[in-house]
């Protein structure tokens, strides 16, 4: 909030960032004159949120940025890249508000530094890369991570850094709402859809706005994991409180469980419409790590873990689990090696399982020839052609396992400077989680089960497509912020 003097003082600023404003619609109207009213009403919102929020620019980019290969696909007079747009726009406005106040302050978050590592390796690997241009529009990806890390912390280490935390929280819970009721509705309430979706009469693939079911898959999963934290640690503390004989629900309990509850029911839902076997193996460890945190005692975590796991496999074995289900997620596992399969039988059953793993032997022939700083970031799929199998000479845009891919193209140096940054965010998690409580505790399970997803599911496919590198950001800011909200409660 800014003081009455502040606001005049400052009037002409504000007034030149609304000239800018203004001109931005101007030509943002002239470009795209079928859809004039909308857009100009939307950026208009944008814009003067932003100036007294930068966190609105931030949740617009979000929301708009998940619609890249549906507004390519059904509505091209809009640009696909409106969600960079908007993003591009929040940072200019973060940094026009500095130069109003006089106080451009870029901090220096936890993770930052780990994630640099990355970004800097990544960066000499176009040094000799096969496409420059395709490289540094990839690397250009991770420097929008940078930003939305930086400009959404920034936003959440100010005084009302808890409050912000929760209005983000209500900005993930309804874009999660609304990508899941179109998934669903995509899966059975249509009651049509691509044939190549179908899997069976009546239901269909969910893909939401990706197109695409496994990034869509992906995308839920990571969220839907996030507040399914939240909901068990307060489920825990209940029980426990029960247990201990301490009374009825506390307050944060009907908060969450009650509230937050209801947002992972949809999202699991959708997450199980998507069909997907790598958004389901990511969101069950995600599951799992959060099980495995819970307990403030690790190795009490541990025999969660393995409680959880036997549970599971019990459920396989006794054939509890719906047949469809368990076929789905079993029926790959005798393909999965790294075996060379340029001399296996191909049929329907086994096609897309042997067509990734021909992606995969490709990625490390790749690596084998540029073992240091690999063929170059982002440059799989124009380097494809020289490593092709002869059966599988289209590339599918990456190896369809973002290690495999990240080694082909950045080499070992650059696969290990990635491993390193996801310790570093998973170490500061798990010792936030087993030293705050209440919801920040719940929050920092949470990301450790986004988070999981994240890895896991990257194992069988990439998820930093669709603008899902946003919320990767996102995850970030919220991940540093709560590193420093320890770190001034331990003080």
């Amino acid at each position: 909030m800014f003081s009455t003097g502040e606001l005049k003082h400052n009037l002409w600023s504000y007034k030149s960032l609304l000239a800018l404003a203004a001109l931005f619609l101007g030509l943002f109207i002239a470009r795209f004159s079928l859809l004039n009213t909308y857009l100009a009403i939307s950026v208009l919102l944008i814009v003067l949120g932003s100036i007294i929020e930068p966190l609105t620019g931030i949740a617009a980019a979000l929301f708009f940025g998940l619609g890249w290969a549906w507004l390519r696909a059904e509505l091209p007079q809009i640009p696909a890249l409106i969600g960079q747009y908007v993003l591009f726009l929040a940072v200019a406005i973060w940094l026009g508000r500095g130069l109003v106040h006089r106080d451009i302050r870029v901090r220096f978050p936890p993770l930052l530094s780990s994630l640099l590592l990355f970004m800097g390796v990544a960066s000499f690997s176009l040094w000799l890369t096969v496409d420059i241009w395709v490289g540094f529009m990839e690397w250009l990806k991770w420097v929008q991570i940078l930003l939305v890390f930086l400009v959404t912390y920034d936003s959440l280490v100010e005084d009302a850094g808890r409050q912000k935390v929760m209005i983000l929280l209500v900005v993930l819970a309804g874009i999660l709402l609304f990508q899941s009721g179109i998934g669903l509705w995509q899966s059975g309430l249509r009651g049509t859809g691509p044939e190549h979706f179908a899997i069976n009469d009546q239901f269909y693939r969910a893909y939401g706005t990706f197109e695409q079911p496994n990034p869509y898959a992906g995308f839920v999963g990571m969220v839907t994991a996030l507040f399914s934290g939240l909901v068990i640690a307060d489920a825990g503390d209940w029980l426990l409180a029960c247990l201990k004989g301490e009374g009825g629900p506390p307050g944060e309990f009907l908060r969450f469980v009650v509230v937050v509850a209801p947002v992972c029911i949809v999202g699991a839902g959708a997450l199980l419409a998507s069909w997907s076997r790598g958004g389901w193996l990511g969101f069950a460890a995600a599951l799992l790590a959060i099980v495995a945190a819970l307990p403030r005692r690790g190795w009490l975590g541990i025999i969660l873990a393995v409680v959880a796991v036997s549970l599971g496999l019990g459920l396989y074995t006794a054939g509890a689990l719906p047949a469809s289900i368990a076929d789905r997620m079993t029926s790959f596992l005798s393909y999965t090696s790294f075996e060379d399969v340029r001399g296996t039988g191909i049929n329907d059953a086994n096609y897309a399982v042997i067509e990734r793993m021909a992606h995969w032997q490709a990625a490390l022939d790749m690596w084998r020839e540029h073992f240091w700083l690999g063929v170059g970031f982002g440059c799989y799929e124009p380097a494809y052609p020289a490593y092709s199998l002869i059966n599988w000479p289209i590339a599918l845009g990456h190896a369809h396992n973002y290690y495999l891919n990240l080694l082909a193209e950045t080499g070992i140096l650059g696969l290990g400077a990635y491993l390193v940054w996801l310790i570093c965010v998973f170490w500061q998690l798990w010792s936030v989680a087993h030293r705050t409580a209440g919801w920040l505790r719940g929050l920092s399970l949470g990301l450790i089960g986004a988070w999981t997803h994240f890895v896991v599911h990257n194992l069988v496919d990439n998820l930093l497509v669709n603008n899902v590198h946003l919320y990767v950001g996102v995850f970030l800011a919220l991940s540093a912020w709560l590193v420093v909200q320890d770190s001034s409660i331990k003080r």
